[in-house]
């Protein structure tokens, strides 16, 4: 298929499009690079510099691209961000989403799977959290996302774009070329990997009192490959609606920390800080939705051999896409 990836100079945009390269279609990546990076494109890829902004832009792109399908990763998502400055998100998430949504029915785009979040839910009523719990988001990031949801399904029922929702839980790991590298990074392993980098001096473990095991959050984790699988099964057509996207199993912090420690062989020093408003003790995925009707199975669950493959990414390129 012809796929145009909105976002696909970002972390999960750009190994969704080296994955989509390497099943034999063809893509067009579309970014502003206020976030992502042009060097985390793949070459294969034909590449448009462009803001979501711009309708009249966008829509050219998608028509030019001859797009089949649109991959849509593009968005602000930094939930501390989000309840500071909520026009942002509203804006770019929910404005700026509608404008893409617009662009693909003008281009006669039929499919559209789209990059959501378990930030809809909130905090979860019962776990494994399954597609059918309430939602209930506390941030502007999670509501934004529900918001786009919801319009997609009014897309679909007046312009018949079909669609899939695919709500990650936490993203991790990456391929021989492509990895984590965010300006501002907020994400665990990451974080952890740059102290057994030596650019960090310690890591910081935001609450220790939880009601788990050890007293830290507990965190559903999956591969990044495994999750651009799901996106490359979506496009098949009649597969549609809303997908959790996890291993079923958490991790607390301090074991993601043991485990980068005993991957990296090396010593992480650790800083215990107070809790961040918001998080919940536990969240972890139910994917069975995905497994039964996407046909979808992670190969790689085992969260040493995520955080191997980060290692092996973060070792080459220390600077991230920066040198």
């Amino acid at each position: 298929m012809n796929v145009f990836v909105t976002g696909g100079a970002g972390y999960i945009g750009s190994i969704c499009v080296e994955e989509l390269l390497n099943a034999g279609h063809q893509t067009t990546v579309f970014d502003n690079l206020t976030e992502g990076h042009r060097s985390a494109v793949d070459r294969r890829a034909r590449f448009v510099q462009g803001d979501l902004a711009n309708e009249e832009l966008l829509t050219r792109a998608i028509e030019e691209s001859r797009a089949e399908a649109v991959m849509h990763f593009a968005a602000n998502a930094l939930v501390g961000e989000s309840m500071v400055n909520p026009g942002k998100y509203f804006g770019n998430n929910v404005g700026n989403g509608v404008k893409l949504l617009n662009a693909c029915v003008t281009a006669g785009v039929k499919k559209f799977v789209f990059s959501s979040t378990c930030a809809t839910y909130g905090p979860p009523e019962s776990l494994p959290m399954t597609e059918d719990l309430p939602q209930r988001p506390i941030n502007p990031y999670g509501e934004s996302k529900l918001m786009f949801e919801k319009i997609l399904g009014w897309f679909e029922q007046i312009h018949a774009l079909e669609f899939v929702a695919l709500r990650y839980f936490n993203a991790a790991g990456a391929t021989d070329q492509f990895g984590e590298d965010h300006r501002i990074e907020t994400h665990l392993i990451p974080n952890v990997l740059k102290v057994a980098l030596g650019q960090k001096p310690s890591c910081e473990i935001f609450g220790t009192d939880y009601p788990t095991p050890d007293g830290t959050c507990i965190r559903d984790y999956i591969h990044i490959v495994d999750l651009a699988q799901a996106h490359i099964l979506a496009l098949e057509p009649g597969r549609r609606g809303f997908f959790n996207l996890g291993n079923g199993d958490g991790y607390s912090v301090r074991e993601v920390i043991e485990t980068c420690a005993k991957v990296a062989g090396r010593n992480i020093p650790t800083v215990d800080k107070p809790r961040r408003p918001g998080d919940p003790p536990r969240l972890v995925a139910s994917a069975d939705k995905a497994k039964r009707e996407l046909g979808w199975k992670p190969k790689f669950p085992k969260l040493e051999d995520i955080v191997a493959s980060a290692w092996r990414w973060h070792q080459q390129f220390p600077n991230g896409y920066g040198g």
